[in-house]
Parts: structure tokens; C-alpha cells; sequence
């Protein structure tokens, strides 16, 4: 039996105190927040900081998971340890995926291309966006065998969004998600006081312009009018038209694993599993899509028992650290993404900073599970959480 120090989270805490000096990428996320806005445009921050109406749902997220209290097992023998899940057949180093993010040039030259790399170093699946700031092929470039999926918003082109799963699937990303609460932006105070959306100016919109589908839409191609291809962008990007019977059209086009992200009512678990789906994402889009709208993690708490193992169970929306990693999956997820701390390290260190975000996360997750007297992920369950008072 190995020293307890060769595990992740010990081995982080040594590596960081031998040091002697202060990270370059704070460990502790509101740090990290506020040193990402101080490196930032105000537009910038705003699009990744930002969120619906007054911003209570994305409040709530927090306040919801700040709830749940873990209850600590202790006199057990925690020197082992094993973090390892699967997912649709590949075995992760640890339960957590990185979101898909758009628009990542906003935060860094690198953006898509150094969260690949980070990703893949750590051997953590990469969620590549529709939106991203790369073509998906040459993210996937940058990853090897490492595990990736892709995310997609439904378009209003069939044509368009076959196109995008034939080169998701051909990139070699493993699983495709199906964004389905972003039917149009939601009300954005943040951007909308600036006047600035990314999508505007050509940002994020990489997987367009390089697709052969949408180069076929344009008059001239994008090197010689990006302004008319931003404007047939906005044309097909949402489609409000989109329905489980359209998703059905989507579910024909891979064998691959798919997932839809955004579903936060039981009945629409429901709903996904009659439509074929192979995981559901519950997600409320970091409360960036509805004011107002139910935590993300009492939607976990109301769907897991729905779905019943039916399907794997992913969670995004709120995640900030390894105690909200032990949270979730106590609750029955599965996995966790990461979204806005993924966004706040890259802006801070680019690759580096990423890969920071990275270890610490499982850092903490370790020494999360350890310290409540839990050895392996089977062993994280609902008898050791409690949710405590409002």
C-alpha cells in the first residue's frame, strides 16, 4: 500500500507548499473569478460572467448546492482510493468533463486549442462546442486518442446540423449533446447593457465558417464577407422549431452516444428516455438562459430517482470545487462539467491555467472523498449527504 501522499490530493497540497509561493492560478474559484475579470475586457467578462435577468438563478445554483451537507464516516482506512468512472465505455480518471464554452477567444488567443490540450493531458473528456472559436477538427488535433465529445445547438438547417454530427463523428469525438434549452438567448442585462455579443463580430463561430453546408448558404465566402456570413449565422443558429420529434432526426444521423443537455423537469427525463436518448445532461445553463428558473442540483435531486439508472446522469450548472463534484454525485449523477471556472482559468494562464483548474478540482475531490470516509466512487451515495436549512 502506497504512502498517502502519492495521492492526488496530498500530492497537490505538497507540490503547492513546497513551492513556497503563491499559485499562479488561484486555487480557490471567487479568487480565480475576480483575477480573470482583472485580466479581461468588460465585454468578455460580461459574456462569460454573466447571466439571465437579475441573476438569481445563477445565485440559486449555488445557494442550492450550499445546502446539501456532507456527512463525514470517520475510523475507516482511507490510504486507498480510486476515482475512476465510466462513460458509455471509456474509463475516466475522474467523474468530471469539461462544458462546452463558446466563444473562448474571448478569454484567450489559444482558447479551444489550450483547453484541448489540458484536457487531454489530464485524460479529462473535452465537450467541444458548437460555438467554439476552432474548427472542431483542429481541436481534435491537438488531443490524440484523449477522450472528446461534441455539443450541439439544433440548427434551423437539417442540412447544416448533419454536417456538423458526419465531422464530430469523424474527428473522432465519442458522444454527441444535444443543447435543447437555448432556443433563443435568454435576457442577458450583462451584454445587453454593453451592446456587445461575441457571435456580432464573427467570435465563436469556427464550426460555421469552416463547414462545407454552411460555406454552401453564402454568396461569397467568409475570408471575403465575414459580415454576411455573421448575418446567415444568426439566421440558422437557433431554432425555436426544435422538438423531442426532431431530435428524433438527429438520434438517425450517429450510433454514437447521445445525450441532451438542459433538462431540469422529471417529465422531460422522461421524455428523453422514450426518445432513445443514452445520458441526460441536467443543466440550466448556469442560469444564464431563464431568471428565475429551479437550481440545477434540486432539478438533480428530482430527476435521478426518475431516471433510475436508466441512463447516465451528467450535472452542470454550479460546480466550483471537489466538494460540489461529492455533492452531485451523491445526489445520483454520474459526472459533473465544469463551465465558468474553465472559462476564468484560461484567462488567467491559458493551457497552464486550465490544467491548474484541472488538478486542483481533483484535488479536492480526493481529499473530499477521503475525508468522508469514502474510498470509491460506488461508495458516495445519498446516505452521505443531508440537506441542511434554507
Amino acid at each position: 500500500m502506497g504512502s498517502l501522499l502519492e495521492a492526488p490530493g496530498p500530492h497537490r497540497q505538497a507540490a503547492i507548499y513546497v513551492a513556497g509561493t503563491a499559485p499562479a492560478v488561484p486555487v480557490d474559484a471567487d479568487r480565480l473569478r475576480a483575477a480573470a475579470q482583472a485580466m479581461l475586457s468588460p465585454e468578455a467578462f460580461a459574456y462569460a460572467d454573466g447571466a439571465a435577468g437579475r441573476g438569481t438563478t445563477r445565485r440559486a445554483n449555488r445557494h442550492a448546492l450550499d445546502r446539501w451537507q456532507i456527512r463525514p464516516r470517520v475510523g475507516r482506512d482511507i490510504t486507498g482510493g480510486d476515482m475512476r468512472a465510466t462513460l458509455f465505455g471509456r474509463t475516466l480518471p475522474v467523474p468530471m468533463l469539461l462544458a462546452p464554452l463558446g466563444a473562448l477567444e474571448l478569454a484567450h488567443p489559444h482558447a479551444d486549442l489550450a483547453v484541448a490540450r489540458a484536457a487531454a493531458g489530464a485524460g479529462v473528456p473535452m465537450i467541444v462546442s458548437s460555438q467554439a472559436s476552432f474548427a472542431m477538427e483542429r481541436i481534435a488535433g491537438e488531443m490524440a486518442d484523449a477522450p472528446r465529445w461534441f455539443q450541439l445547438y439544433p440548427s434551423r438547417s437539417a442540412a447544416l446540423v448533419e454536417s456538423l454530427v458526419t465531422r464530430a463523428e469523424a474527428c473522432g469525438c465519442e458522444a454527441i449533446v444535444v443543447t435543447l434549452d437555448t432556443p433563443t438567448l435568454g435576457w442577458r442585462p450583462d451584454d445587453l447593457d454593453l451592446g456587445h455579443l461575441p457571435f456580432f463580430f464573427g467570435k465563436g463561430i469556427a464550426n460555421y465558417l469552416s463547414d462545407p453546408v454552411f460555406r454552401a448558404l453564402l454568396d461569397r465566402p467568409p475570408e471575403e464577407d465575414l459580415p454576411a456570413a455573421v448575418r446567415m449565422f444568426l439566421g440558422v443558429f437557433a431554432n425555436p422549431g426544435f422538438t423531442w420529434a426532431k431530435l428524433a432526426g438527429v438520434r438517425a444521423l450517429t450510433r454514437l452516444p447521445l445525450l441532451v443537455k438542459g433538462v431540469t423537469h422529471p417529465d422531460d427525463a422522461r421524455r428523453a428516455i422514450d426518445h432513445g436518448v443514452d445520458g441526460i445532461i441536467v443543466s440550466n445553463h448556469g442560469g444564464r438562459q431563464i431568471d428565475g428558473a429551479v437550481p440545477a442540483v434540486t432539478a438533480l435531486d428530482e430527476i435521478a430517482p426518475v431516471v433510475a439508472g436508466q441512463v447516465p446522469v451528467l450535472f452542470d450548472s454550479g460546480i466550483r470545487g471537489g466538494t460540489d463534484i461529492f455533492r452531485a454525485l451523491a445526489l445520483g449523477a454520474n459526472g459533473v462539467l465544469i463551465g465558468r471556472p474553465l472559462f476564468h482559468a484560461l484567462a488567467v494562464a491559458g493551457e497552464a491555467g486550465v490544467a491548474a483548474l484541472i488538478a486542483n478540482l481533483i484535488a479536492e475531490f480526493d481529499l473530499t472523498m477521503r475525508l468522508a470516509g469514502c474510498t470509491a466512487i460506488a461508495e458516495i451515495d445519498r446516505n452521505m449527504i443531508r440537506r441542511g436549512e434554507p
